[in-house]
């Protein structure tokens, strides 16, 4: 028989200097140091910081997804 889960979700905003994957993960690692049971990830919104012609940092913002115990 399946069980019925429920999940809550936050939403936070990773950066990085690299990449968008890279502040994704920055995210998600930071998320890990303080929920249990993370499950899924879905980007919201992504911008970043120009400085001159390059971009010089990304931010991205995901809902995080977690599994309520008990």
């Amino acid at each position: 028989m399946a069980k019925d889960n429920v999940y809550k979700h936050i939403r936070l905003t990773g950066t990085s200097s690299k990449s968008i994957e890279d502040a994704v993960n920055n995210a998600v690692k930071r998320a890990n140091k303080t929920l249990r049971e993370l499950r899924w990830f879905q980007v919201v919104e992504t911008r970043g910081s120009v400085d001159g012609d390059h971009v010089s940092q990304w931010q991205v913002t995901v809902e995080i997804g977690f599994h309520l115990e008990g």
